[in-house]
Order: C-alpha cells, then sequence, then structure tokens
C-alpha cells in the first residue's frame, strides 16, 4: 500500500489531483490510501480520508510500502525515521499552495543527500513513480557537534554585546 500525505494546514489538489489521474491511468498499481486534508479533489481512484489520529497516521507510514506526500519537515522526518521510500512534491507559491518557495529548497537538499526523490511538475509524476518502487533511501544521521558548535559561535556572538 503507498500511503499519501499532504498534511492538515492547507489545501495541495494539485497533488491529489495527480497522483488521482496515475492511479486511473495504471502508473500506480498498488492500492493507495490517502490523508488529503481540506483538499477540495475528490479522488476517484483511491480512499482517502480529511485527517487521521496521529496513531493511525503513524500505523499508515509503518505498513507503507512508500510514502508520497508534500515536501513538510514533520512528515519528511518521520518517513526518514521509519526508513520508508519517499516522493515529494513540493507546495509552490505560484500555485497559491504556500506563502513562500520553502519546500522547494528543501526538497532540493534532501533530495542531494540521498533521502528521497522530488518531483517539482505533476507531469514527471509518471517517470517518478517507477523511480520510486526502487528506491532506497540513503540513512539520515544527525551531526550533533555541528549544530552545537553553531549555537555555541551564536551565543559567544550574543555575549559580545552584552
Amino acid at each position: 500500500m503507498i500511503f499519501l500525505t499532504v498534511g492538515t494546514q492547507f489545501p495541495f489538489d494539485r497533488l491529489v489531483r495527480a497522483i488521482d489521474i496515475a492511479v486511473g491511468r495504471g502508473c500506480i498499481t498498488e492500492p493507495v490510501y490517502a490523508q488529503i486534508g481540506e483538499s477540495s479533489y475528490r479522488p476517484d481512484n483511491f480512499v482517502s480520508v480529511k485527517s487521521l489520529k496521529k496513531a493511525l497516521f503513524d500505523k499508515y507510514i509503518l505498513h507503507a510500502s512508500c510514502v508520497i506526500s508534500h515536501a513538510g519537515m514533520g512528515t519528511i522526518s518521520m518517513v526518514l525515521s521509519n526508513n520508508k521510500p519517499l516522493l515529494v512534491m513540493p507546495r509552490r507559491r505560484k500555485y497559491g499552495e504556500v506563502v513562500n518557495d520553502h519546500q522547494v529548497a528543501i526538497s532540493k537538499k534532501f533530495e542531494e543527500s540521498g533521502h528521497l526523490l522530488a518531483v517539482y511538475r505533476e507531469e514527471d509524476l509518471p517517470k517518478k513513480i517507477v523511480e520510486l518502487k526502487s528506491f532506497v533511501p540513503r540513512l539520515r544521521s544527525s551531526n550533533s557537534d555541528v549544530i552545537i558548535n553553531r549555537i555555541s559561535g551564536f551565543l559567544s556572538c550574543l555575549n559580545q554585546f552584552s
């Protein structure tokens, strides 16, 4: 089962519609279950709900063969911590889906690091779905020393002004 999630804060009709079309055209043959938030688009080719309680959401992530999502950091972190293949489509400012293109930057950084696949145009979705079937995400490890050094440097700068 493929789990599709778009978050709950804003609608993401563009992604929900693109996945519905991909399923309808046979590009996706595996069952899809989706959490579609406030989307006004209602898919014809897979089961969807508006929202899920956290425990159930976690269960879908755990049991999914892969996840397709917006490029929200919460979802990315959760999927990567479960070592699941992830395909993201960032929300875009030009479509009125977000106020800035931070999700594009997030997508590019995580894709460059080998943690996920990203698709930026709906017409590229079928090709990325084929890639997703064999994609193995690079394990994500935290480097707390880098974070500690950055915070320490910032605090040292503040001490100069006191």
